[in-house]
């Protein structure tokens, strides 16, 4: 039996395991990895305290100081998620269960990706899926954003003002993206429309080099000469195991308040698994240990 079980272990989930096991509180953490989405960049400008960080050091370094308090981590996939006169029941894919007081919920999203040849071998060395976390690394250098919504129109609005072009490019003739926005991109002259077009590859050495890309009427490819590929295509929250359990969202994300209390008691719910606009590490790092200590609290007053 757990005071708190926490699904995840990227910035929400350390952090809330750091301040839960500080609070005296018998902590466990469960992940299918370690450091979630910000384990994967090489370099991070914008997280208070570092200047510059590699995100897998910076995870590093919050897991130690979570777990030097004392929690607990194991590895695995949670399925199922009840509860029984005040108790959560936890079931992971490999059958085991484990049973906690209070549940904390930051499992992060998960991008989608292209799926073609590169992505996965660039990811954190030229691919990215933030421009608002990356954009910077390409000042006046070559860039391309793929997707037709609006953080693509948007990532390529804001990568405008720091690179020395931007390619946008799209599977259709058309966006997604808002009206407003689409007008705005299309008056910058340091971005370049690739419409009717579907990436087909990423090429580079130690870094992006090039993107390949596809006419979906001809099928002529073209290779663009970029030093970053911004994949911006949306994402995806893994939260099917809570549905009838939780309220969420039509994106499957979870419905909090302003504590990061869900829509049930003692379940609270941090980061990008939930509703929080701007996925960003420091954002989760904070609503991390609200919750936590939200989780806190809960427990005292039971």
């Amino acid at each position: 039996m757990y005071d708190v079980l926490i699904i995840g272990a990227g910035a929400a989930g350390l952090t809330a395991a750091l301040y839960a096991s500080r609070k005296k509180l018998k902590t466990i953490v469960i992940s299918s990895d370690i450091g979630g989405q910000t384990a994967l960049p090489a370099s991070i400008e914008n997280y208070p305290g570092f200047e510059k960080i590699a995100g897998a050091e910076l995870m590093g370094k919050i897991y130690s100081q979570a777990f030097k308090w004392g929690a607990e981590i194991i590895q695995g996939h949670v399925i199922k998620v009840s509860e029984e006169k005040k108790i959560f029941n936890v079931t992971l894919e490999n059958k085991k269960e484990y049973k906690t007081r209070a549940l904390i919920l930051a499992a992060g999203k998960i991008p989608k990706l292209m799926n073609v040849p590169g992505e996965k071998e660039f990811m954190g060395r030229g691919v990215s899926s933030c421009v608002t976390c990356d954009g910077p690394f390409y000042k006046d250098k070559i860039a391309a954003i793929v997707g037709g919504g609006n953080s693509a129109v948007g990532g390529a609005v804001e990568l405008s003002k720091i690179a020395k072009k931007v390619y946008l490019i799209h599977r259709r003739d058309e966006f997604r993206a808002d009206p407003v926005e689409v007008e705005k991109v299309k008056t910058l002259k340091n971005v370049e429309l690739v419409l009717n077009s579907i990436p087909v590859e990423v090429k580079g050495e130690q870094t992006v080099q090039a993107l390949v890309v596809e006419n979906a009427n001809s099928k002529e490819q073209r290779e663009l000469l970029v030093n970053g590929v911004f994949v911006e295509i949306g994402y995806f929250v893994d939260s099917e195991f809570l549905k009838g359990f939780l309220e969420l969202n039509e994106r499957g994300e979870i419905k909090t308040d302003n504590a990061g209390q869900t829509s049930r008691k003692g379940v609270f719910a941090a980061g990008d698994v939930t509703t929080v606009p701007f996925k960003q590490t420091v954002i989760s790092a904070g609503e991390g240990a609200k919750a936590a200590l939200s989780a806190f609290n809960y427990l005292e007053s039971q």
